[in-house]
Order: structure tokens, then C-alpha cells, then sequence
């Protein structure tokens, strides 16, 4: 369940919102000022916040500078909700790294389909800034390392073909983050958003192809020495 934070000084705005995002399974923490909003996004890390721009103390573009100047935050969504709609106003916004804007008065479909937009988004570049091949890379390191040291085992000719296959599922699970791409590309609305969602799409095809090719190397590697790191590493059944 993702959280979303709300930092929105009028009472009122608050409630609504927290109500709308609760009635469709979002878990909801509320600031009532820029300050508080700014610790609670500290201590609970959520996946993504909506922030009033005119508050008393920390308005929204300070909450936001802050939020993006700490590594352990600088990457959280951030959507401004405002009763302004100047150009010079969304500017400066998106300068400071404001992923959206809602005005107010707003839609509840509104505000929901631009958190799942933003979510899923930010879900996917997450994925893709991943590499895929790195569990591979690690057990070929480790496997290595501790070869000398492994006992025999006895196993290794019935469980080698099962070891493989499990692998090979594994690897095959960043299908997601493909799914997730096609998704976005229907949902662009410009030739630059598409571009954008092809490019990650084909990262994910070559990167699916390299991690499978990968396999075959491991296949030296799957030795009765071996077996008992490849427990470690839950890639076998106890």
C-alpha cells in the first residue's frame, strides 16, 4: 500500500483529500504547515506527496528545495496543489523538481489519476536504474571465491537442471518493468514521452537478453563444490 503525504494548510482541502485517498486503499499521513510536512516526509519516508504552495512559514517551494537537497528524499514525487495557475508560478516550480501540478478547485479523479501516473512512473525508473545482471554477477563472484572451500555434494546431478530453471524464472521476472513501460507508452501524450518509454523498453529487451545469455556461464560454475552457496543464496530447496 503507498503512502502519500499531504501537506495542505486549510483544514477542509486536507480532509477531503486524505478522505478521497483512503477510499481507494492509499495509507495517508497529514501535515497542517510546510515544517511539519517537511519532518514527516523525513521520518516516514512516503512514496510520494501533495503540498500546498501558499502556507504560512515553509511554503510549498521551500518544503520542496529542502526535500530535494536530502539525498534520502530527493527522489520522493512531489505534486503542488495551487489556486495559482501563472506560467512564471509553474516555472519556478518545475525548476526546483515539482513532478506535477494540480489547481484548485480539483476532481477526485483528478488528484487519483495523477498519483497513480506519478507512482508508476517513478516505479519504472526505479526498475530500470537496476541492473538485473547484478545477482548474477554476485554468485559468479562468490561462487569463485568460496569454490576452494564448499563441500561436495551429492545432489549437484539431480538438483542441476532445477537450479537452472529457477534461475532462469527469476531472471525472467523484469517482464514487470516491461509491462509497466507499454502501459506508460499508451498513456503518453507526446512524441517525447513515447520516445522516452520506447527507450526504456528496449534497455529492458537487451538487458533481458544479456542476463539470459549470462546463463550459460553459470552452468561451468554449477559444481558439487558449489552447492552449498547456492543454498546461501536460496536458489536451491533446502
Amino acid at each position: 500500500m503507498s503512502l502519500i503525504l499531504i501537506i495542505e494548510d486549510e483544514t477542509q482541502i486536507r480532509l477531503n483529500l486524505q478522505e478521497i485517498l483512503e477510499l481507494v486503499d492509499f495509507s495517508v499521513v497529514t501535515a497542517v504547515n510546510g515544517a511539519m510536512g517537511l519532518q514527516l516526509a523525513k521520518n516516514n519516508n512516503p512514496d510520494l506527496i501533495l503540498c500546498d504552495i501558499m502556507m504560512p512559514g515553509l511554503d510549498g517551494y521551500e518544503v520542496l528545495q529542502e526535500l530535494r537537497n536530502d539525498p534520502k528524499t530527493a527522489n520522493i514525487p512531489f505534486i503542488f496543489l495551487t489556486a495559482k495557475a501563472d506560467r512564471n508560478d509553474l516555472r519556478q516550480g518545475m525548476e526546483i523538481g515539482a513532478d506535477d501540478y494540480i489547481t484548485k478547485p480539483f476532481e477526485p479523479f483528478e488528484i487519483i489519476q495523477a498519483i497513480q501516473t506519478r507512482l508508476a512512473r517513478y516505479s519504472l525508473t526505479q526498475q530500470s536504474h537496476q541492473p538485473e545482471s547484478h545477482k548474477v554477477e554476485k554468485l559468479q563472484q562468490q561462487m569463485k571465491i568460496n569454490q576452494s572451500k564448499l563441500q561436495n555434494s551429492q545432489q549437484l546431478a539431480q538438483i542441476r537442471e532445477n537450479i537452472l530453471e529457477q534461475l532462469s524464472q527469476e531472471l525472467r521476472n523484469p517482464l514487470s518493468t516491461i509491462n509497466m513501460g507499454i502501459y506508460m507508452l499508451k498513456e503518453s501524450k507526446n512524441d517525447q514521452e513515447r520516445d522516452k518509454y520506447l527507450s526504456i523498453l528496449q534497455q529492458e529487451c537487451a538487458k533481458e537478453i544479456e542476463i539470459l545469455n549470462e546463463v550459460d556461464s553459470l552452468r561451468a560454475l554449477l559444481t558439487a563444490e558449489n552447492t552449498k552457496l547456492l543454498k546461501n543464496y536460496k536458489l536451491l530447496d533446502s
